[in-house]
């Protein structure tokens, strides 16, 4: 969800200072929750600002650059491994444990295109059939 714009904060707070109205009357005026204008008003009043917090940056990358290009290197001398096999191969080279669907992930973010053998093979009396039609 995307944070409440700075204008509606400080309006909020404008609201509440001049009328001194509850905190339930100002979430109802505004649409905003209960919770949103507690916090809001506790911020206000402890750190002086309504402006919304920077970006608490998420999870570290599990892979560094070095191994990621090793994984690069795996995936094009394995072009047939699944999955899996790509996180044992992975394991066994760099020590790192990673699961199938990050293993997943990394590959979608690399743009790496994996091509895999078939599965069955080639039905030759299928191709041998075809040849007369033509």
């Amino acid at each position: 969800m995307k944070a409440y714009s700075l204008d509606l904060r400080q309006k909020i707070l404008e609201i509440y200072k001049k009328e001194k109205i509850s905190q339930r009357q100002l979430a109802k005026r505004f649409g905003v929750s209960k919770s949103f204008v507690q916090s809001l008003l506790r911020r206000y009043r402890k750190e002086g600002t309504v402006a919304k917090k920077p970006h608490g940056g998420g999870k570290p990358r599990l892979l560094t650059s070095t191994q990621i290009e090793e994984l690069r290197q795996l995936v094009t001398e394995n072009k047939d491994a699944t999955l899996d096999e790509l996180c044992e191969l992975l394991y066994q080279k760099i020590q790192v444990k990673v699961s199938r669907s990050t293993m997943g992930r990394i590959l979608q973010q690399m743009n790496l295109k994996r091509k895999k053998k078939p599965s069955t093979p080639v039905n030759t009396t299928l191709e041998a059939k075809m040849e007369i039609f033509v």
